[in-house]
């Protein structure tokens, strides 16, 4: 199993530019895609195949604040007009769509929100997405990100025969 993580408090647009740098859709992300977007990129990053369509990965998003960073954004937004660009971003399970179409992954794609981070629980809902027989990996994300700028952001790649 791969497991990265980024730091809190890392420039995410500098981190994107140096490790990634061509995919423009991700300055319009909000921070909890811009994470989850990243720590696939580290996960996968280097996979000669990584955009052969594939239905057997699954992309699983985990985390205990949601969206509620680019909410708080949107909700200021209201006091005039209100913005589209950020109202994109007002679902937390808008990241895993987001990897799953960068990745051309068609597997399953399911966002949760936990209480805490609890591994215990992340890695039962991962064992439960593997009881599909397509599924042979998964992407699970924990981005948990209560502002703009604090933020607890871990991901694994994980195989079938590593549960």
């Amino acid at each position: 199993m791969k497991e990265v993580s980024i730091p809190c408090g890392v420039d995410l647009t500098q981190l994107y530019r140096q490790e990634v740098g061509d995919y423009p859709k991700f300055f319009k992300m909000d921070v909890l895609s811009r994470l989850g977007f990243l720590l696939t990129e580290r996960l996968v990053g280097s996979d000669e195949n990584r955009f052969q369509p594939r239905e057997d990965r699954a992309v699983l998003v985990f985390s205990r604040e949601g969206c509620v960073a680019n909410d708080r954004n949107y909700v200021a937004t209201m006091k005039d007009f209100p913005s589209p660009s950020l109202f994109v971003y007002t679902l937390p399970n808008i990241v895993a769509g987001e990897i799953a179409i960068r990745n051309k992954y068609a597997g399953e794609t399911s966002a949760f929100v936990l209480e805490k981070y609890d591994e215990k629980a992340i890695f039962e809902l991962v064992r439960q997405a593997f009881q599909d027989p397509v599924t042979q990996s998964a992407v699970v994300i924990w981005a948990d990100c209560p502002s703009d700028t604090e933020w607890d952001a871990r991901g694994w790649l994980v195989n079938r025969e590593e549960l």
